[in-house]
């Protein structure tokens, strides 16, 4: 009979993720990652072999969960557009500071150049360009934009403001991220707001 495991994988993956928020790729090992679960090293490089594997298991457990976590934050919104306003916010969140906003970029060079991680964060990108596309329908629907919006021009849109604001806001140095974010992302909602939801 086997040994029972002293943490489960999602206590291992919880353990790395914060030993991965306070460090950047280079700077930890599994030892580290052990050490936070309260594991030996030994366990863990049993468990999943390398750090490599381990990182590829993260990410593919978190592609997973991201479309559940973007239901869930559409469905606590009555407003579309709130809720689009909601998902700019949880994008910033990746930004509390230049700095950090390198630290992840650091991670998500990762993601763009390891194929086992691009395959995952792929799997991200697309749960994310379908909740603008959903919310945006919703929008067109609702009455809050134009009924003769192009939803597919306005994804595209949305999503090159979103990700562009997180580097301009870098740049410029002015405020906080969720505040240029959203500013940008008003801009752009305005062209195309029906009169009845326009300020």
């Amino acid at each position: 009979m086997s040994r029972p495991r002293k943490a489960s994988d999602d206590q291992i993956f919880e353990a790395a993720y914060r030993v991965m928020q306070r460090r950047g790729p280079a700077e930890w090992t599994l030892t580290d990652i052990a050490a936070e679960a309260g594991l030996t090293a030994g366990a863990l490089v049993q468990r999943f072999g390398s750090k490599h594997r381990l990182q590829v298991a993260l990410i593919a457990r978190f592609s997973k969960a991201v479309p559940d976590m973007y239901a869930a934050l559409r469905a606590r919104h009555h407003s579309p557009l709130a809720a689009l306003r909601a998902y700019a916010d949880h994008v910033a969140c990746l930004a509390p500071s230049r700095a950090e906003l390198a630290h992840q970029l650091d991670y998500l060079r990762l993601d763009l150049t390891d194929p086992q991680m691009h395959r995952h964060f792929k799997r991200q990108a697309d749960a994310a360009r379908a909740l603008v596309s959903a919310t945006l329908k919703d929008a067109v629907a609702q009455g809050e934009l134009r009924a003769d919006t192009s939803v597919a021009r306005l994804t595209r849109l949305v999503e090159a403001v979103i990700t562009g604001s997180l580097f301009t806001w870098a740049a410029s140095q002015d405020g906080r991220a969720s505040t240029w974010m959203r500013r940008n992302l008003d801009d752009l909602l305005a062209l195309h707001a029906a009169k009845r939801s326009r300020p």
